[in-house]
């Protein structure tokens, strides 16, 4: 009897130890999850730090100026607005020198308004909705292939050929020494920006303003409202 009740004692301890062991691997995996669990809020909570961070800060003003060198224009022109730190790199002159420097891609991105100034003739002046104070305005297109063309009806078009050519010149460190756009042989186009920084090209005899094309989709016409 009293062997019988030893074995049961045994067998009892062994289920009691067994029990155990159990429940302390419960208690590890809990554990283990909840430590799991806890590096994930942290790493979590690092990223929504650094993601709150400002680039300029991180990357420093170096690796901003490059950055910003590849960016376009309207991007570029968005950044001045972050802060006061920022519109110090954004409005760096190595950025805004090659922004200013017009490319074909940018001709045949926009439709074109085109007209007279005072010093040509009355008689094309005549004919130039600008000075008649009528619309629509005459409008140019420049296309990739090197020509120009104007919309079907242009009075003062005329249906010539008409081709054009980017001129740019370089002087020492990259500075620019000209810039200009020649149509056909007609006096040599300055370029600019206007204030809303869309495009202006003009000579003596006539003006170039962009304006969004509506025939073509992602056009860069005015990129910020004139305040």
């Amino acid at each position: 009897m009293e062997l019988q009740e030893m074995e049961e004692k045994l067998q009892n301890g062994d289920v009691l130890l067994e029990v155990k062991k159990k429940k302390k691997k419960k208690r590890r995996k809990k554990k283990r999850k909840r430590e799991k669990r806890k590096e994930k809020i942290e790493e979590e909570e690092e990223e929504e730090v650094e993601l709150s961070q400002d680039p300029l800060e991180v990357l420093g003003r170096d690796i901003m100026l490059m950055i910003l060198k590849n960016l376009d224009a309207r991007s570029v022109a968005l950044s001045l607005l972050v802060s006061r730190a920022w519109h110090g790199v954004a409005s760096s002159d190595s950025i805004w020198s090659a922004k200013t420097r017009i490319t074909k891609e940018d001709l045949c991105d926009h439709a074109w308004e085109f007209h007279f100034n005072k010093v040509v003739p009355e008689y094309w002046r005549n004919l130039d909705p600008y000075w008649k104070g009528t619309s629509p305005l005459m409008h140019r297109y420049f296309h990739t292939d090197g020509s120009q063309t104007a919309d079907p009806g242009d009075k003062v078009w005329g249906g010539h050929e008409c081709c054009y050519s980017i001129i740019t010149s370089v002087v020492g460190e990259g500075k620019i020494r000209e810039h200009y756009v020649r149509i056909n042989r007609w006096p040599h186009m300055l370029v600019s920006r206007k204030q809303d920084w869309s495009w202006e090209m003009s000579n003596v005899l006539c003006c170039y303003s962009s304006v969004p094309d509506a025939h073509r989709g992602g056009d860069t016409g005015p990129l910020l409202p004139i305040g």
